[in-house]
Parts: C-alpha cells; structure tokens; sequence
C-alpha cells in the first residue's frame, strides 16, 4: 500500500498536520500523472544534512534538502527526502516567507526531483520554481 512517513533526526519537528501534507503530495504526484510507493521524509539538523552531504554527494556546503530516488520503475515514486529544519527557518527569515510556506516549497522541491525535474541550468531552476510555485497552489 502507497505511504508517506514523517522522521525526525537530531531535531525535535512534527509537521503540524501530516494527514494534510500527505494529501497534497499526493495531489502533486498524481497532478504529475505518477503514483506513489513509498515516501520518507527525515526532518534534521543542518549539521546531520551537512555531514550527509559530504558522504554521499561530496559538497561540503550547507543544504536544505537531499532527495534520494529509490525507485526502480519511472512514474513511481519511492525515495527518501531529506530537510533541514535549521535551514528552512533560516530561508524563511531570508526570503521573508513564514517557516510552513518555505517548509512546503522545500517538500514539493524533493518531490519534484523524484518526478524527474532537475535544477542544474539556469533554464532548470526557472522551471523548477515555476513547478514548485504550481505544488503550492494545489494546497488545501
């Protein structure tokens, strides 16, 4: 049965309404026209992210989130995606943005990634904000 779990590691973080989240994911997997296997999203620290991102990418830099695709077929999705709480609070503040709305830009960007969208180019990144600005319309 498709599920979305919700982990927290080195961060005390529950989302307030997963029921809610996992809905609208699923809006956007299914909007996307792909359907969902398995989800996991583990809430962190930016020092459990940042020590991720030097074992398993090589970028000693500072993240907001690492997406892994583990699916073994297209236009299924089964991953795990990786947030930093601290670095979500710190863009929201950035961005001038509340922290649930940068929370939600972050998720629907892993999201994104699994349905196969990417933001290397300049070209990429314009679609990918174009894309992430339509996730978060199809809220609830």
């Amino acid at each position: 049965m498709p599920s979305i779990h919700f982990h927290a590691e080195e961060v005390d973080f529950n989302l307030e309404n997963p029921d809610y989240t996992r809905h609208w994911i699923n809006l956007i997997i299914t909007q996307e026209g792909s359907s969902l296997e398995e989800l996991n999203f583990i809430f962190c620290s930016d020092d459990f992210l940042h020590r991720m991102n030097i074992e398993y990418l090589d970028h000693d830099t500072l993240t907001d989130i690492i997406t892994f695709d583990q699916s073994e077929q297209s236009k299924s999705i089964e991953g795990d995606i990786f947030i930093s709480i601290d670095r979500v609070a710190d863009n929201a503040k950035d961005l001038n943005s509340t922290f649930q709305d940068e929370l939600d830009r972050v998720i629907a960007h892993g999201v994104l990634h699994l349905l196969g969208f990417t933001d290397k180019t300049d070209a990429e990144q314009s679609l990918m904000r174009k894309k992430e600005e339509a996730c978060l319309s199809l809220r609830p």
